[in-house]
C-alpha cells in the first residue's frame, strides 16, 4: 500500500472524529509516520464510541462530540473504560442494511495502547486550553508482562549470512535465478541491518542521496521525526558501494536505496517475507527470530556482549528512553546467565567415579 492509497485511508478516519480529534492526529502528530495516524484514529474511535453509548445517551453520532464533553468525562468513566477495552460489542449496519454486531477484546498491551491515545488526546487538549483539567494522570495503565524475544545465537546469524552471500549453494532454478538478479541488494540490507541496528521502516525509507561515503555514515528518521546519522562499518559500507554500483566509475546516488523488481521502493513486507525466506531456508523456524526486529535485537545484545554501555546502546539504537533498551539488556543477560550457570559444578565427577571403584 503507498502513501497516497494510506492518506486517503486517514481522510477518511479522520472525517468520522469531532473536529477537535481530526486537529489533535494531524497537528499533534504531524511528523509521524501515516500508519502512526491511523492507528491513533482507530484508537480514537473506540473511546468516543466507548462515550456515545456508555456515558452520553444523548449523542447520536461520534461526530457530534465536543470538548464541552470532553470536560464532562469522570476519572471514573475512564476507569470504567479501561476495563471495557478488555471485551466490548460495537453494533453496525452493513451496506445492505442489515445489522452487525461484532465483540472486541483487547490484551493488557492493547487497552494500553488505547488509553496512551487516549491520555495523549487529553494533554493537547489541556495544554490547547480546550478543556480545564487533565484527568488521564489519575488513571494506571495495566501491568505488562514482558516476554522475552531471544536474539539470534551467533550460530544461527552465519547461517543466515552463509545463505544470504552464498544462495547458489541452497537454492536452484527459479528461485536461484531470482536470488543471482537480488544478491547484492540483499547482501546490502541485511548487512546494513545487522551492523547498524536501524528499524525496518527507517531502512525501508532510506534513499540512495541519504547515504554520504566520505563520512561513512547515513541519515535516518527517528520515531518522532528527529533525525540522527548513522554511522557504518566497513562492511555495511562495501556492500552497499557495491550494490550501488553502476559501473568501475559511478555509483547511483538518487531514488530509493532498496527496490523491488519494478523499480520501486522495497516495503517493509517484501524485507519481512525476504527474512523468512533466508531464515526458512537454514532452518530458523521460530517466528521471533524470522521477523526484522530480531536483526536489531542481535545488534544490540552483540554491543551488550562487548560491554558497549547500556546509555551508548540506547543512543545507537535511537531510543529516547533508556527503559526500551533495558528490555534488550534483559535478554542478552539471559544469555550470560546461562554461561554462569553452565560453569558450576554441581558435583565433583572424578570424586564420585572413584568412589564407585
Amino acid at each position: 500500500m503507498n502513501n497516497g492509497q494510506k492518506l486517503h485511508i486517514l481522510k477518511n478516519y479522520t472525517n468520522e472524529l469531532p473536529e477537535f480529534a481530526y486537529s489533535y492526529i494531524v497537528e499533534y502528530y504531524n511528523g509521524e509516520s501515516i500508519n502512526t495516524q491511523i492507528g491513533y484514529c482507530i484508537d480514537l474511535k473506540v473511546f468516543f464510541h466507548y462515550l456515545k453509548t456508555e456515558v452520553f445517551g444523548n449523542i447520536a453520532d461520534i461526530n457530534e462530540l465536543t470538548t464541552k464533553d470532553i470536560d464532562k468525562v469522570t476519572v471514573s468513566d475512564l476507569i470504567h473504560f479501561k476495563n471495557y477495552l478488555k471485551e466490548y460489542t460495537v453494533e453496525s449496519v452493513s451496506v445492505t442494511g442489515k445489522p452487525i454486531s461484532r465483540t472486541y477484546r483487547n490484551s493488557a498491551y492493547g487497552v494500553n495502547r488505547k488509553l496512551s491515545a487516549v491520555r495523549g488526546m487529553f494533554i493537547y487538549l489541556y495544554k490547547t486550553d480546550q478543556i480545564r483539567q487533565n484527568i488521564t494522570d489519575k488513571i494506571d495503565f495495566m501491568k505488562l508482562h514482558q516476554k522475552i524475544k531471544k536474539p539470534l545465537t551467533a550460530q544461527e546469524t552465519v547461517a543466515l549470512l552463509d545463505v544470504i552471500y552464498n544462495g547458489e549453494k541452497y537454492f536452484t532454478d527459479r528461485t536461484l535465478t531470482e536470488y543471482k538478479r537480488r544478491k547484492l541488494r540483499d547482501i546490502a540490507i541485511f548487512t546494513t541491518y545487522l551492523g547498524t541496528g536501524v528499524r525496518v521502516s527507517e531502512l525501508a525509507s532510506l534513499n540512495a542521496e541519504d547515504i554520504d561515503f566520505n563520512t561513512s555514515s547515513f541519515i535516518v528518521r527517528r520515531k518522532g521525526g528527529d533525525e540522527q546519522e548513522i554511522f557504518m562499518p566497513l562492511q555495511v559500507e562495501n556492500a552497499l558501494t557495491d550494490y550501488l554500483r553502476i559501473n568501475e566509475e559511478e555509483i547511483r546516488t538518487k531514488g530509493p536505496l532498496f527496490t523491488n523488481r519494478s523499480g520501486k521502493r522495497l516495503g517493509i513486507a517484501g524485507i519481512e517475507k525476504m527474512l523468512k525466506t533466508y531464515c526458512h531456508t537454514v532452518g530458523i523456524m521460530h517466528p521471533d527470530k524470522t521477523r526484522p526486529h530480531a536483526l536489531r535485537r542481535t545488534f544490540a545484545c552483540r554491543l551488550l556482549e562487548d560491554g558497549i554501555d547500556i546509555k551508548m546502546v540506547a543512543e545507537l539504537l535511537g531510543h529516547k528512553n533508556i527503559e526500551v533498551t533495558h528490555r534488550y539488556y534483559a535478554q542478552y543477560s539471559q544469555q550470560a546467565k546461562k554461561e554462569i550457570v553452565q560453569k558450576i559444578v554441581v558435583y565433583p565427577e572424578d570424586k564420585i567415579n572413584n568412589d564407585s571403584e
